[in-house]
């Protein structure tokens, strides 16, 4: 039931966390503010597919 997917920052577009959510209770697009490397700063991070290839 539960379904992993990747954190996205909003400010430069890299992909810097991979988390796990129930989709039964969380049925909306996760997003939370968390530290990018590559900005070196805090900016929100927002929920995005991880690709089966």
């Amino acid at each position: 039931m539960r379904d992993k997917f990747i954190l996205k920052c909003g400010h430069c577009g890299r992909h810097n966390y991979v988390r796990t959510k129930n989709k039964r209770t969380m049925t909306s697009k996760f997003a939370i503010k968390k530290f990018c490397p590559d900005c070196v700063g805090h900016h929100e991070h927002k929920e995005t597919k991880i690709s089966k290839g």
